[in-house]
């Protein structure tokens, strides 16, 4: 079968995973709202495409905190990929080095910040989950910093592990043959079976639910990497984080992995730009499967998108290859948006572009 879009390849990862894998990378929380919101909201917003524009040259390249990139889509932390393929997380940082974005490395990785680092020049950023022991979190971060990470992207919505039902049913554990390897010598790689989500017992176990705006000024102290804020959904929010010295914002519902019946992402992602005043960039991640996503994203004022879902399915089902096709199907679908749009440049996307519910108030509401 011929892979026309990104959607395709999670049939193609469910027949091949085990059903406690891929239930693992597919699911939300709880009902499960908020991850088809996520979807959905897109197919909300509409198109207000410009014509007669010279669209025979497009220009996609954008810089992320002062790494010039191929485009405005970049791979979001997602946790364990050796699940998905032998090659795991190194696939996935070859692929987005080969497609000239940044890819980003979960602390809960099955490969290390030294093993992915390893992989060639590619630009990577640090996904950081703050620990119980402090002294584990500062030997992590200056590891990867060390090791060539560009930034930190900190998760800031996971005190506690959303209700994840399906891992539950699972037992959901990390197969014995793999480690969380930026822990392992720690005593922290194993995750054991239990009566519950293995997951959600060693987060519970590992994970600080006093993280608070105040730790955010503690990262500053040990790492001169710029931080990124990952779970940011509020006006309120975006202003703490600057005022703590965020580098940017990840508008993020954690995949809508953490709290069901929170908007989708791209409802959040406005009132959040607003907030932002242009100090900081803005990112989102959520729900993306498209390049008319990414379009419409970066219409109400996001610099760039993360996607991971279709990085672990494509990596499931083609490994590196997979992921490669990934990147390239959200850039050519994302190219075509901005050539049928009459956009030649990412500063040439605007808001008037497109059209959303609260502008259309002569749609009736939805009951």
């Amino acid at each position: 079968m011929e892979i026309t879009n990104v959607m395709e390849y999670e049939e193609i990862a469910k027949n091949k995973l085990p059903k406690m894998v891929y239930d693992y990378y597919v699911s939300g929380a709880e009902d499960q709202w908020t991850l088809q919101e996520n979807r959905n909201a897109f197919s909300r917003i509409l198109f207000r495409p410009r014509i007669l524009v010279d669209v025979s040259h497009i220009d996609m390249t954008t810089t992320v905190l002062g790494f010039k990139i191929s485009m405005p889509i970049m791979v979001a932390p997602t946790a364990m990929q050796k699940m998905a393929h032998p090659d795991g997380e190194y696939a996935t940082a070859r692929a987005a080095s080969a497609a000239g974005t940044i890819m980003t490395l979960s602390s809960w990785a099955t490969s290390s910040v030294e093993e992915v680092a390893s992989t060639g020049p590619g630009i990577c950023f640090f996904q950081l989950y703050v620990l119980k022991d402090r002294n584990v979190v500062a030997q992590l971060v200056r590891r990867a910093e060390r090791a060539g990470f560009k930034a930190i992207v900190l998760t800031v919505d996971t005190p506690r592990l959303g209700r994840r039902e399906a891992d539950i049913k699972n037992r959901f554990a990390l197969p014995p043959y793999l480690t969380l390897k930026n822990f392992e010598g720690l005593d922290l790689g194993k995750m054991d079976k239990t009566n519950d989500s293995g997951l959600a017992t060693y987060a519970a176990e590992q994970v600080d639910r006093s993280l608070s705006w105040k730790d955010v000024k503690w990262l500053q102290t040990i790492t001169t990497l710029p931080i990124l804020v990952k779970g940011v959904l509020t006006a309120e929010d975006t202003r703490l984080a600057i005022q703590a010295g965020a580098a940017g914002i990840i508008v993020s519902n954690h995949g809508a992995r953490q709290l069901d019946y929170v908007p989708a992402t791209i409802m959040a992602l406005e009132e959040v730009v607003k907030a932002a005043q242009g100090k900081v960039p803005v990112f989102l991640d959520g729900g993306v499967r498209r390049g008319t996503d990414v379009f419409k994203a970066l219409a109400l004022g996001a610099s760039g998108v993360f996607i991971g879902r279709p990085v672990v399915f494509s990596l499931a089902a083609e490994g590196e290859a997979g992921v490669k096709k990934v990147l390239q199907m959200l850039r050519d679908e994302f190219e075509l948006t901005m050539a049928l749009s009459g956009c030649r440049s990412l500063k040439e996307i605007t808001r008037n572009h497109i059209m959303t519910e609260w502008d259309r108030p002569w749609i009736a509401p939805r009951l």
